[in-house]
């Protein structure tokens, strides 16, 4: 009967390395892993938002000049003046249902127009009661319809909506709401602004992380009334 002889490693045979292998196993699972991991932090922590992009706004306007015309929205504090006929004036603000109540004339819809047009819905109805009225409507406080503001949500110090201003800039507004919260991901910003001559939406990337911790001049931008920005925040 023939035996079965094992190899000898003193003698020149070779054993198998067991122990070896699955250490080598071991390692490039670690390995893949690392990497795999180092790809997701990497896919979520860094990187700018990608869109079409709005161009550079300086922050000083070289010619100051007039926004849009100014539209009443509820909450706004108005004085109505009625030249030699001051009980017929008052000082008023616009109910939430967008309506004003003054000596004479009850529930005048008052959201959605401008000063002058007010005034001229004003005139109409005083015309009634007395000869040619002369009649100014003077804006005291302003809130504005959603239309005329700026909203700035997610993560920043505080979120809030702002009555938009003349040549108003990103750099105003993140100013006015105190700026980035501690793990915002400014860089993946998104602005949200309605066209009124298409009547569609559209979403821009922003670079707010740029702006405020790199002084990047060219991330700020121009915005108009109604702008919605958006900040999300850093998963890590």
């Amino acid at each position: 009967m023939t035996s079965l002889v094992r190899p000898n490693p003193a003698i020149g045979g070779r054993a198998p390395q067991k122990g070896n292998d699955m250490s080598t196993r071991k390692s490039a699972r670690f390995v893949a892993a690392t990497s795999l991991t180092a790809l997701a932090l990497a896919g979520c922590a860094g990187g700018a938002a990608t869109g079409p992009e709005l161009p550079p706004a300086s922050f000083v306007q070289q010619q100051e000049g007039p926004g849009e015309e100014y539209i009443i929205g509820p909450l706004d504090e108005l004085t109505v003046f009625v030249w030699r006929n001051p009980e017929l004036g008052a000082k008023v603000q616009v109910r939430p249902d967008g309506r004003i109540t003054t000596p004479l004339i009850t529930d005048l819809p008052a959201v959605g127009k401008t000063p002058t047009m007010l005034a001229e819905d004003i005139k109409l109805q005083l015309s009634e009661f007395i000869n040619e009225p002369i009649v100014s409507v003077i804006v005291n406080n302003f809130a504005g319809t959603y239309s005329q503001q700026v909203r700035i949500v997610g993560a920043t110090e505080k979120p809030a909506s702002l009555s938009f201003r003349a040549n108003m800039t990103l750099l105003d507004a993140m100013i006015a709401v105190g700026g980035l919260s501690e793990y915002a991901a400014g860089n993946k910003a998104r602005l949200v602004r309605y066209d009124r001559g298409t009547g569609v939406q559209k979403e821009y990337a922003i670079r707010i992380g740029d702006l405020l911790k790199k002084g990047d001049t060219s991330a700020n931008v121009r915005l108009q009334p109604g702008d919605v920005i958006i900040i999300p925040e850093s998963f890590f």
